[in-house]
């Protein structure tokens, strides 16, 4: 499977020696086929659907994308993990619009495959340090006071096997551990202060109710800020993959933190040092220490058109588009680079521009057929700027797997295609 997967590795030099980059030129009209004297058929001709009668409302009692849309789907790589129940699938960003992941293209991972729960039998405790345990049925929280906001949820490992170049050829493997949706569900302070926390309760260990038993600790002033246990996803009940019938939704932390298929909670006074918190999802540094719950995933963004899976069709007028985050506030400008870096200009963002959310960003501009070297850099509402790979590998060396949110590069053929590049 591991040769299917192109990648590059290019000097800055190389790269501009080879041919010029630019992204300005004469655009072509969008009509020109109007302007043909041949006749189109595709418009002057009766087509098939046009003769006949569609199906009947029951024959889609849920509805589903087109025929013509069958190739938009989450996709794996598998060699990176021994079996398919534990490892991930990842949302094709380079075919989405807007903001919302819609809801069977989510990133999903997993450590011991997807449960299948009943929600009739479904019970969610919360225990330890507590002045009243609690045990909630599905009934009794649908039944509280709910909320819903729009958030990202982003794997720690997002990017993480391009800590030593480039690797994976295509933004849905390189930055596809990622959705952006609307959770609904209550807030978790409603339920910790129905159980009243003790002084001395200064953490949290969510324990999922799957085969694993995936538990990670929580600090309670996160869990009693902005923490949903939710419910729904998109308006609908949660996918099973995505935790149904309940989990944990932590925004702007790391995804491996939101507990699926939540069944416990228990508060104590320290960190539980769990399996995943120690022997995983630590971000180990060039001297061989590794840094621990580093929680907070910080500005990032990736160009989704063009890429490898999108590549350029047509020169002259053409439109950039791709994703910005922050897990520490709102995206507040997106640049783009056309030559690898020496010119930005400011992105236009797509509305809305919602706190802890996947952002849109758009960029016009013309091509000739040139090479192109793009690039994208994100700043959010804190000032923080994303830094290039370079940079992030000189504070914390290569050995990590984790939070590995540097610039990335696509290079742009003359016939269009892209490939993933580094710049040395």
């Amino acid at each position: 499977m591991r040769e299917n997967w192109s990648s590059g590795r290019l000097t800055r030099r190389g790269v501009f020696s080879a041919a010029g980059l630019a992204g300005a030129s004469v655009a072509l009209p969008l009509h020109a086929l109007a302007q043909s004297a041949k006749p189109d058929p595709a418009i002057s001709e009766v087509q098939d659907w046009q003769r006949q009668l569609g199906d009947g409302v029951d024959k889609r009692a849920y509805g589903t994308p087109s025929k013509f849309e069958a190739h938009v789907v989450r996709r794996n790589v598998a060699w990176l993990t021994a079996a398919p129940e534990s490892a991930a699938n990842f949302t094709p960003l380079h075919a989405l619009d807007g903001i919302i992941t819609p809801s069977g293209l989510c990133f999903e991972r997993h450590h011991s495959g997807i449960a299948e729960i009943d929600p009739a039998k479904h019970r969610l405790m919360i225990n330890g340090l507590v002045d009243k345990p609690l045990v909630f049925t599905m009934d009794d929280l649908r039944r509280m006071p709910r909320t819903s906001r729009i958030c990202f949820l982003e794997c720690a490992a997002n990017t993480g096997m391009e800590w030593r170049g480039a690797q994976l050829n295509g933004c849905q493997f390189t930055h596809g551990m990622i959705h952006n949706v609307m959770y609904t569900g209550v807030p978790l302070k409603l339920l910790l202060d129905e159980a009243g926390l003790k002084p001395n309760a200064k953490w949290l260990m969510l324990e999922g109710g799957d085969a694993s038993g995936m538990n990670r600790s929580l600090p309670t002033e996160k869990a009693l800020s902005d923490v949903l246990l939710a419910f729904a996803m998109n308006g609908e009940a949660l996918r099973p993959e995505q935790g149904y019938p309940l989990r944990a939704v932590i925004p702007g932390w790391e995804g491996n933190l939101w507990v699926k298929w939540l069944r416990r909670i228990e508060v104590g006074d320290k960190p539980w040092a769990a399996r995943e918190e120690t022997a995983r999802y630590t971000d180990l540094l060039a001297d061989g220490r590794a840094r621990q719950y580093t929680f907070v995933m910080d500005a990032k963004s990736v160009v989704t058109n063009p890429s490898p899976q999108a590549p350029l069709k047509y020169r002259g007028r053409n439109l950039l588009s791709g994703f910005a985050w922050s897990g520490r506030g709102a995206v507040k400008r997106v640049d783009v680079s056309l030559d690898g870096g020496r010119n930005w200009k400011t992105a236009r963002l797509e509305a809305p521009v919602l706190d802890k959310s996947m952002t849109r960003f758009h960029l016009d501009f013309d091509w000739n057929g040139e090479e192109l070297m793009v690039q994208s850099r994100a700043i959010d509402s804190t000032g923080y700027v994303q830094p290039d790979k370079q940079e992030l590998r000189r504070i914390r060396g290569v050995n990590s797997v984790y939070h590995n949110n540097g610039i990335q590069s696509w290079l742009v053929r003359g016939n269009g295609e892209v490939e993933n590049v580094e710049l040395g």
